[in-house]
C-alpha cells in the first residue's frame, strides 16, 4: 500500500499551485491532508475512484485534516473522544480489517509556547487513544506532528532549542511515545539521514537554503514494523511550506 501526507496549509492555496498534478501522480490508496482550513461546502473536489472523509475545525479558516481512501473503511472516526481536543478537526481514524489508520495534525504550541500546556494534555490524550486501538489490531498514523524529535532532524538545533516544536516538553512527549511500541519510519530505514526536512519557513529563503524541520510523519506500531518498503519526503513537490511525506507498507 502507498500512502501520502501533506500539510497543505489551506487547500484551497494549494490547488492554485498544483495540487491535483501531484495528487494524480502520487496514485496513492490512502491521501491525508492537515491544514485544509476549510469549512464543509468551501470546496469541490471530485476524486473520482476515491472515498472522501472531512474533518472540519469549528473556528473558520483554521486547522482541518481530511483522507482520501481508495478502499472503503469499515468505520470512520472523527476526533479521539475528548471534548477539549475535539473542535479543531485534527484527527480522523479509518478502520479496516487489519489495521487503523489514522492522520493527526497536532497542535502547535505557538509563539511564547501560549499553548505548550495544552499541547502536553493533547500529547496524553492522545497516546491513549492509539493505544487502546492497539490493543485491538496494528495502528499506522501520520501528519504533522508539529515537533522536531532530534537534532538531526532540523537545521538549527541549537538556535531553535525551546522554541516551539523542538522544546525539552515536546520532544520528551515523542519519545514516550516511541518507547510505547511505535517507530518512526523514516528513521527506522534512514537512522542517519542528514538535511531531509519536510517544513520549511517562508521567510529568510529557508527552502531555498534547506533550512527546514522534518515534522511530518509515518508512524507504526511495532508489530508491523518489519512490513515497511520505504518511507519518502518528497521535497521535490511544492505547492505548501510543506512537503508530502509517504509510507509504502506491505498489508
Amino acid at each position: 500500500m502507498r500512502m501520502i501526507s501533506w500539510n497543505v496549509n489551506g487547500l484551497r492555496a494549494c490547488m492554485q499551485k498544483g495540487f491535483m498534478d501531484y495528487f494524480n501522480e502520487a496514485d496513492a490508496d490512502l491521501f491525508c491532508l492537515q491544514e485544509t482550513k476549510l469549512q464543509e461546502g468551501q470546496i469541490d473536489l471530485p476524486l473520482p475512484g476515491y472515498s472522501q472523509y472531512w474533518n472540519y475545525a469549528e473556528k473558520k479558516g483554521y486547522s482541518g485534516t481530511a483522507i482520501f481512501a481508495k478502499k472503503e473503511p469499515l468505520k470512520v472516526t472523527y476526533g479521539i473522544g475528548v471534548d477539549e481536543h475535539d473542535h479543531e478537526g485534527r484527527v480522523i481514524t479509518l478502520e479496516y480489517e487489519k489495521f487503523f489508520f489514522i492522520t493527526c495534525y497536532t497542535p502547535n504550541s505557538q509563539d511564547g509556547l501560549k499553548r505548550l500546556d495544552y499541547r502536553m494534555t493533547w500529547e496524553r490524550d492522545f497516546l491513549k487513544y492509539i493505544n487502546d486501538l492497539r490493543a485491538k489490531k496494528p495502528v499506522i498514523f501520520c501528519g504533522d506532528l508539529n515537533v522536531a524529535h532530534e537534532e538531526i532532524d532540523l537545521k538549527n538545533p541549537k538556535t531553535n532549542r525551546m522554541n516551539a516544536g523542538f522544546t525539552d516538553e515536546e520532544r520528551g512527549k515523542m519519545t514516550e511515545l516511541l518507547a510505547a511500541g511505535y517507530v518512526d519510519s523514516f528513521r527506522f530505514l534512514y537512522p542517519d539521514l542528514a538535511n531531509v526536512y519536510s517544513w520549511w519557513s517562508y521567510r529568510f529563503h529557508a527552502r531555498e537554503n534547506n533550512s527546514g524541520w522534518r515534522i511530518d510523519y509515518f508512524i507504526v506500531s511495532d508489530d508491523i514494523k518489519d512490513r515497511i518498503k520505504e518511507a519518502k519526503i518528497h521535497n521535490e513537490v511544492f505547492g505548501s511550506d510543506h512537503c508530502p511525506v509517504e509510507l509504502e507498507i506491505d498489508l
